[in-house]
C-alpha cells in the first residue's frame, strides 16, 4: 500500500463522516474463553464512543512500513482454496452480517491466543497480571474515483466499489480501585475497578489497496512491537509464513556488510551508504503513489559499489543476501540503514550525530593510534558550559 492509500483508509475513519457501517466485537479472557460478542451499526453509535473505536482502528494503519506495517502475500493456491483466505474474503462479502463468518475470524485469532499466551506456563501472580482481550472488526466500502489519461480522478465515474475489513486485537486490563468524584451527589465515593481498552497489540486490514482499488492477494498487517511480529498470529489467521522482524532484518544486514566487506567496511563506506539509501528514501517518499522503499541485494551491491567497495567483496554481499533472504527478495530500506540516526559506538563512548551531519565524523590513525575524530564548527559546550578549544 502507498502513503495515499493509508492516508485514505485513515480519512474514512472519521466519527463525524461515520463512513464505516458496522463494527463487531468478540470479548475473551485469558483461558480464551468468549466472555461476549456484540455488533453495532456505526449510525447508531454515539460519537464519542464511536471515536474511541475508531481511534483504536487508526492506529492498525499506523506506524512505519517495513517495522509495524507489514505485507502479507497470498499464494495462488491460498486464493484458490484456502479455508483462512476464504474465511477472510468472507468478511468482505457478508459486510460482517454473518455471524459463522465472524466466529471463524474469531476461532483462529482465540487460537493464537492460547498458543502465544498459554497460561497453563504461567505462575498464578502472571496469570492475575495477564489481560483479557477484546477482537473488534470493522467493515467499510467506497466508491473508488475514475482515473482519466491525465491522471485526474473523477468520483462521478467511478466504476468500481472497494471493500475492506479492519481488525484489531486489544489488551483489556482491570484497573485500581479509586476514590472518586461524584458529581450529581458533590462528594466523594469508592469507585470499583473498571476494565479498561488498550491499544491494538496486532491487527490487519484486508484486502490491501493497490492504486486505491482492491488487491486480494495482499493484507497489511499491523504489530504494535516490531521486535515481535507474533508469527503464530501469521500463521493462525492468514495460514502465513513465518516472517524476519525488523530488528532481525537490520542486524542481518549489518552482520552481512561485517562478515563480506571485513577491512572494506570503514566509516567512509558505511556513511555514503546511509546517504544515499537515505536519498533513495526521500525521493521515493515524493511520490504519493509509490510504495516504501523495498531493496534488494543487488540494489545494495549497487550502493556499495557507488561507495568504492571492490566487485569481490559486492559480489560476496550479494551471495551472502541472496543465501539469506531470497535471491529475488527485497526488504525495507528502512530495515537497511537508519534514515534518523547515525551512530558510532565504542566500548567507552557512543556519538550520535544527525544523518545529514554524519560527514563531521572521520576516522584517522595518528601515531599508529585509532581516532575518531569530529569537525567542531561552531560552540562547543561540556555539561552545558561553553568551551574554548586549542
Amino acid at each position: 500500500m502507498t502513503t495515499k492509500d493509508i492516508a485514505t483508509i485513515k480519512r474514512r475513519l472519521n466519527p463525524e463522516k461515520r463512513n464505516p457501517s458496522m463494527i463487531r466485537g468478540c470479548y475473551v479472557d485469558i483461558h480464551g474463553n468468549v466472555l461476549t460478542t456484540f455488533r453495532k451499526n456505526v449510525s447508531q453509535i454515539p460519537e464519542e464512543e464511536l471515536e474511541k473505536y475508531l481511534a483504536i482502528f487508526r492506529r492498525t494503519v499506523s506506524g512505519t512500513y517495513g517495522q509495524q506495517l507489514l505485507s502479507i502475500e497470498f499464494s495462488d493456491e491460498q486464493v484458490a482454496s484456502d479455508e483462512a483466505y476464504a474465511g477472510l474474503m468472507g468478511l468482505c462479502k457478508t459486510e460482517l452480517e454473518d455471524e459463522e463468518t465472524a466466529n471463524g475470524i474469531y476461532g483462529r485469532i482465540i487460537e493464537w491466543l492460547n498458543k502465544e499466551y498459554a497460561v497453563a506456563q504461567q505462575s498464578v501472580e502472571e496469570q492475575l497480571k495477564a489481560p483479557n482481550r477484546l477482537i473488534l472488526l470493522l467493515y467499510d466500502s467506497f466508491d473508488v474515483a475514475f482515473k482519466h489519461g491525465d491522471g485526474e480522478e473523477d468520483l462521478s465515474m467511478s466504476e468500481s466499489i472497494f471493500n475492506y475489513v479492519l481488525c484489531a486485537v486489544c489488551p483489556v486490563q482491570q484497573g485500581k480501585e479509586s476514590l472518586a468524584y461524584f458529581e450529581s451527589e458533590a462528594t466523594f465515593h469508592a469507585k470499583p475497578a473498571d476494565w479498561s481498552v488498550g491499544l491494538p497489540e496486532v491487527g490487519f486490514m484486508f484486502p490491501s489497496m493497490e492504486d486505491g482499488g482492491a488487491d486480494i492477494s495482499h493484507a497489511l498487517y499491523y504489530s504494535k512491537d516490531m521486535n515481535n511480529v507474533h508469527e503464530a498470529f501469521i500463521h493462525s489467521v492468514f495460514h502465513g509464513e513465518i516472517m524476519m522482524n525488523a530488528t532481525e532484518q537490520k542486524e542481518t544486514v549489518r552482520t552481512l556488510l561485517e562478515d563480506t566487506l571485513r577491512e572494506e567496511c570503514s566509516m567512509d563506506v558505511i556513511q555514503i551508504v546511509n546517504e544515499q539509501v537515505k536519498e533513495m528514501m526521500e525521493l521515493q517518499k515524493e511520490d504519493k503513489q509509490a510504495e516504501p522503499l523495498q531493496l534488494s541485494g543487488r540494489d545494495v551491491g549497487k550502493v556499495l559499489a557507488n561507495a568504492g567497495v571492490s566487485e569481490e567483496k559486492v559480489e560476496a554481499f550479494k551471495q551472502s543476501y541472496s543465501d539469506v533472504f531470497g535471491e529475488d527478495t527485497s526488504i525495507p530500506a528502512v530495515n537497511v540503514v537508519s534514515p534518523k540516526e547515525f551512530k558510532v559506538v565504542t566500548p567507552s563512548v557512543q556519538i550520535r550525530v544527525a544523518p545529514d551531519q554524519a560527514d563531521l565524523v572521520t576516522t584517522r590513525i595518528i601515531d599508529g593510534q585509532k581516532y575518531i575524530l569530529i569537525l567542531a564548527d561552531g560552540n562547543v559546550e561540556v555539561n552545558g558550559i561553553n568551551i574554548s578549544i586549542q
